[in-house]
């Protein structure tokens, strides 16, 4: 964007453009949602529809028993999701992925193939056989492995994964067929983040069902585990984007000062729906209901500009691949309307960052809820013991749950603004806890007797759905009959997070497993063996509940003393990940290998550091091509207003003003000169030397460039500066 004729800056331009553009009218109207939901998926009542009996037969006992697909099963499948796709408008196929870096990737292949007829006619077809459905070979030499295979080793597989459903993407003029599938490496590593949450999932079932027919669930066959992802995000008007190589760098502002209305008159959250984000929001779901994705909420959230959608609750690996769909729509869509979608954790400092919160929870093969406190006793026993279980799961394994959500955007919302601290800690609310304490000190019996049922072997609180307040300050809270992993970072891959929860779980299940055993050969009744059990695992764990503020430095304190891991950034978490000890509950549960492990630790660190340098770079060169001239410019413009003063012998303030901003551009000057020496010393450092030297010096030194910019923006007249500011871009979208 270039200075126009009028003399306006791009900046004033970009300012124009958003307040006057033309408003976007949604131009697809399907009608109900009921009729449209899942049109563009190809499920299992579509397969039940249109595939031959015994196919369909087959690709349930895949589904059930995990029996391999025959060839002309797959053939079949393949032939029928072709012809509805081609049907649908779609010409190209591909295996959709979660590799271990960036969000999804795919490779297209058309659907044409070339026939030649005895007379050598060229004829051109659509085929996709069973071969091309069930497994891929795209190039893995690019994706970062961690060091599990040699550069030059470029094989790499995806392979169909039939428990999510196929979908059709539609862009432009263009409609793809998605497959979802795993990616894995020549030897079967795992390159991917899907692979692991499978695993996860079959092993939260295998160890809870174990559980749960010792205390008397003998019919269980399966234990799923759900997960809701409450979607968090921010919109930006593009015309502000285009001036700010901060946010096309790196999806944040480096630099900006605080705008003198923030988010402090709390008149954002649950507000009216801007008009233009309401019609952004509509197509969104709009595309979302269509891909059998079902988004139920949506709202302002608490900072300006910030926005938030969340679905209803879906089987975890379902739930994850629609999470991350929905995060490629919205950025798709708001491009659209002229927006911008932002999916960093902290986008803008100062104000509320986003989340992910990741509601989840398990249920049986019935669809009972095993976190729904019930109504029998045999019912609250369960809830009282699965509940122990995950609290053993979190206090023991939260040095690795801490891992699996550090990342550098997360660092700069953890702890900030309403977001949980870095410290993994569990809120369960007034009634629950009073509940475990209770049961700890041995003083279950003074209870209520109108909220007492008799187990004959104890004297039990009867549990209802908690009612208490949510702590928006706990990273992993109960919110009734689930859990709420607050602390997941708005841009991650729920898949992360998910498998190592899954693990954690699935672990401490068997673990009670063996425990309760023992205790049943003691007790003389199997509810007796089971509330013991519970009762120990209640005192094994009250370090790691807290109800209180965690914001709180009191609670810092009160965490170190009760040996809780105090992982401040993403720099002190991940090197928890090369400590067997912290991993061995990943590999005892086959989610992930050691190797896979290790592969792991090194991606995420270079993947820290990549974008730690990105965001360093892009920050200098904002400053000393953006910044530097124009507070030159303002303090050359004093300058000569100074001496015209001075000349009349007029008395004035005028150069305390101007002392002001030498004394600010002084510190700028400096501070960019210590950023530039530093990441000069970068050069040469090994990977997780690079990490630490990034987090202990290059952070600051940026944190340092970023006042003196800020302060200085303060202090250069408004039309002099370049880049587009706070209130422009939090608050103009609302005016439009």
């Amino acid at each position: 964007m270039t200075t126009s004729n009028l003399g306006i800056s791009p900046r004033q331009q970009a300012v124009s453009a958003s307040l006057t553009r033309s408003k976007t009218t949604n131009s697809d109207k399907p009608g109900p949602i009921s009729q449209y939901f899942g049109s563009l998926t190809f499920d299992l009542a579509k397969m039940r529809e249109k595939l031959p009996k015994e196919s369909y037969q087959n690709l349930i006992k895949t589904l059930e028993q995990g029996k391999k697909l025959n060839r002309d099963s797959a053939d079949a499948i393949a032939t029928s999701i072709k012809e509805w796709a081609v049907a649908q408008g779609a010409t190209h196929f591909c295996h959709w992925f979660q590799p271990m870096t960036g969000l999804t990737a795919e490779k297209h292949d058309s659907f044409i193939t070339i026939q030649y007829s005895n007379h050598s006619e060229l004829k051109v077809i659509e085929h996709f056989s069973g071969s091309q459905l069930i497994q891929g070979e795209p190039d893995a030499s690019s994706f970062p492995s961690g060091g599990m295979r040699s550069t030059f080793e470029a094989r790499g597989y995806t392979a169909w994964d039939p428990s999510s459903p196929i979908f059709i993407v539609e862009e432009e003029n263009t409609k793809t067929l998605c497959i979802p599938t795993v990616f894995f490496g020549y030897h079967g590593q795992a390159l991917d983040n899907k692979t692991p949450l499978l695993r996860s999932v079959e092993s939260l079932s295998t160890q809870a069902c174990e559980l749960l027919k010792l205390i008397g669930d003998v019919d269980v066959k399966k234990v799923s585990a759900t997960l809701g992802c409450e979607q968090e995000y921010f919109l930006v008007d593009k015309n502000f984007v285009a001036l700010r190589p901060d946010v096309i760098m790196s999806g944040r502002t480096l630099l900006g000062a605080a705008s003198t209305r923030g988010q402090q008159l709390e008149d954002h959250y649950f507000g009216s729906i801007p008009g233009r984000v309401k019609a952004y929001m509509q197509d969104v779901e709009t595309e979302l209901y269509k891909l059998g994705i079902p988004v139920k909420t949506r709202h302002n959230e608490v900072a300006p500009s910030q926005f938030e959608l969340a679905p209803i609750f879906e089987d975890a690996n379902i739930a994850s691949d629609h999470n991350t769909i929905s995060m490629e729509v919205l950025k798709r869509v708001a491009l659209k309307h002229g927006l911008v979608c932002l999916l960093h954790e902290k986008p803008f400092a100062g104000i509320n960052g986003s989340g992910k919160h990741n509601n989840w929870s398990m249920s049986n093969d019935k669809g009972e809820n095993l976190l729904e406190p019930g109504t029998t006793p045999h019912q609250n026993i369960r809830f009282l013991m699965v509940l122990s279980v995950i609290l053993k799961a979190v206090h023991k394994h939260s040095a690795a749950l801490r891992a699996s959500i550090a990342t550098p955007g997360n660092d700069h919302r953890l702890g900030a603004n309403e977001a949980p601290p870095a410290i993994i800690s569990v809120f369960l609310g007034q009634t629950l806890s009073k509940i475990l304490n209770d049961m700890e000190a041995g003083k279950l019996e003074e209870a209520t007797p109108a909220a007492i049922i008799d187990l004959g072997v104890a004297r039990l609180p009867e549990v209802a759905r908690d009612n208490t307040d949510r702590n928006r300050t706990s990273p992993f809270a109960f919110t009734g009959n689930k859990f709420e992993f607050r602390a997941v970072g708005s841009s991650s891959n729920v898949s992360v997070p998910a498998s190592f929860l899954n693990a954690a779980v699935a672990q401490e299940f068997k673990e009670a497993s063996a425990r309760l055993k023992t205790l049943l050969q003691q007790k003389e009744s199997r509810d007796e063996a089971v509330m013991e059990l519970v009762r120990q695992l209640v005192v094994e764990t009250k370090d790691v509940r807290f109800d209180g503020n965690g914001y709180s430095d009191e609670w810092k304190k009160e965490a170190q003393k009760r040996g809780l891991p105090i992982l401040a950034n993403t720099a002190a978490a991940l090197p928890v990940l090369k400590d067997d000890t912290v991993t061995s509950f990943l590999v005892e549960q086959k989610v992930l290998s050691k190797e896979e492990i290790e592969s792991r630790f090194h991606i995420m660190v270079e993947r820290y550091n990549k974008t730690l340098e990105i965001e360093a770079y892009s920050l200098f060169e904002m400053v000393t091509n953006q910044v530097i001239p124009v507070v030159e410019k303002q303090l050359s413009s004093l300058y000569v207003t100074q001496e015209g003063i001075q000349s009349k012998g007029l008395k004035s303030q005028y150069s305390t003003r101007v002392s002001t901003l030498e004394n600010t551009f002084e510190a700028l000057l400096e501070s960019v000169k210590t950023l530039e020496f530093k990441i000069e010393k970068i050069n040469g450092l090994g990977e997780e030397e690079k990490m630490q030297f990034i987090s202990s010096e290059i952070i600051p030194a940026m944190e340092a460039v970023r006042s003196a910019s800020d302060k200085s923006e303060l202090l250069v007249a408004d039309e002099l500066w370049p880049i587009p500011k706070y209130r422009e871009m939090l608050f103009s979208i609302g005016l439009s």
